[in-house]
């Protein structure tokens, strides 16, 4: 097998990690940094086992000897923040199943190119991954990296598991959507805001990112609390670049609004926190329900700036039982005590067991075989509960919590619906005439929704 070519006398670790199509490090045994460092790399079970044969791409190997899935996860950009740590809670899922035995008697190798928090590097990572041989992928943060990536899959035939909380309105047979659409974390939060428990609360303002993601929870906010109590006083939608927030926490103010929906990804929402506390808007005054905050963005905020405030989501660390607490301590022993665990992870975590099992049901890792076996429901019991796709709609069941932020920045849950929620990701308030069932007609068009900006 001839291995990537590195200067003499022997390769230096910065010099195989730079190359960008690197060969394993000559003893001491690799590190995970090392490893995830390259962007082109494989489990440590798998380095340990396998020693120089491990990077399909810088060499010739064996016909049958590992199964390359691709991680999609900006670890540098202003999506790196939300996004490596979902790359990381994969990586434990991946050297889990290596650490049993593989899949169908293989080890299963990633590889986690840095897509840069910028959709057209998405496309680009994703062909490339596609064209290796990757038989999966895992990631997309936002949703136009996801759409980027979209018609590669489609393409390719390809399954990409999608772990982010979205704003629906799609459905693809080659997605298996796994984080919350609005009618499982969106709107239960809203009718929770005007109850009691809520605070009573009449009138919302909407900040999001000015994407579809951010546009089209507005447009939906909108026409779903039409004859509400709660009414929208105003919204506004911002670079995913911007950092200075002054002029929008004078719009919030201005707008009489008595509570916030912040649906900001990445350094964004961090950036909205700091400012409010700045103008002295703390959750006394006007609480924040953030979707897509949780415990890895709160560590870039001071508590005094998020302390009250609220995430609605499906999983927090804080979440009790057996499975969750050594989740959490197994992750923590493996990269770190110092770190934390949210929802993304969470359900990151569980598409890559939910996948593994799929494969290991069908005897193959042929994408109509998985499909297949994902159908029946079986699911995984992951750290929040069991993870099931739904075979109609390609989604996944999620419960509800709404989470208030605590001096030690974890949640307190202050409210969790009685069972998970069934997806719909056409809600007829904004998407009337639409529906979706992959067993039966496929894909049914209502009326084309339009939103401002042509997103």
């Amino acid at each position: 097998m001839t291995l990537c070519p590195a200067p003499p006398p022997r390769p230096t670790r910065r010099s195989v990690i730079g190359s960008g199509c690197a060969a394993t490090l000559p003893p001491p045994r690799p590190t995970r940094r090392s490893v995830i460092g390259s962007g082109c790399a494989a489990t440590l079970v798998a380095a340990r086992r396998l020693g120089p044969l491990l990077f399909a791409g810088c060499g010739s190997l064996p016909a049958g000897r590992v199964l390359p899935v691709g991680l999609l996860h900006s670890q540098t950009g202003p999506l790196a923040i939300s996004a490596t740590p979902v790359r990381d809670a994969q990586i434990h899922a991946v050297e889990q199943i290596n650490a049993a035995g593989g899949l169908l008697g293989r080890p299963v190798e990633f590889r986690a190119p840095d897509p840069r928090s910028r959709p057209n590097l998405f496309a680009t990572r994703a062909r490339d991954l596609l064209e290796a041989g990757a038989v999966a992928l895992f990631g997309c943060w936002t949703t136009p990296s996801r759409l980027a990536v979209l018609p590669l899959v489609e393409e390719f035939q390809k399954l990409l598991f999608y772990a982010v909380p979205y704003e629906g309105g799609e459905a693809s047979r080659f997605i298996v959507y796994g984080g919350q659409i609005p009618n499982q974390q969106v709107l239960p939060a809203l009718e929770w805001l005007q109850s009691v428990a809520g605070g009573l609360r009449r009138r919302v303002f909407v900040v999001g990112n000015d994407d579809r993601y951010g546009r089209l929870i507005g447009y939906l906010v909108g026409r779903w609390l039409e004859g509400r109590v709660l009414r929208p006083v105003g919204q506004t939608f911002l670079p995913v670049t911007l950092s200075d927030f002054r002029d929008t926490v004078a719009l919030i103010r201005d707008s009489d609004a008595d509570c916030v929906l912040n649906t900001l990804s990445g350094n964004t929402s961090v950036s909205l926190f700091a400012a409010l506390a700045a103008a002295g808007l703390d959750s006394r005054r006007l609480p924040v329900v953030s979707t897509t905050i949780g415990e890895d963005e709160l560590r870039n905020l001071r508590p005094d700036q998020v302390e009250g405030h609220f995430a609605t989501s499906a999983y927090f660390q804080t979440d009790p039982g057996t499975v969750n607490a050594a989740w959490v301590e197994g992750f923590r022993r493996e990269f770190g005590f110092d770190r934390v665990t949210s929802d993304t992870m969470e359900t990151g975590y569980a598409l890559v067991h939910l996948w593994a099992d799929a494969v290991r049901r069908a005897g193959s890792v042929a994408t109509t075989a998985v499909i297949q076996a994902l159908r029946d429901g079986r699911g995984f019991d992951g750290p929040g509960g069991r993870l099931a796709m739904d075979p109609a709609t390609q989604h996944c069941a999620k419960p509800c919590r709404l989470g208030r932020i605590r001096s030690d920045r974890q949640f307190t849950l202050v409210h969790e619906s009685p069972a998970p929620i069934a997806p719909d990701p056409f809600p007829a308030a904004a998407f009337p005439g639409w529906s979706c069932d992959w067993t039966q007609a496929g894909l049914v068009r209502g009326a084309e929704v339009k939103l401002d900006g042509d997103l």
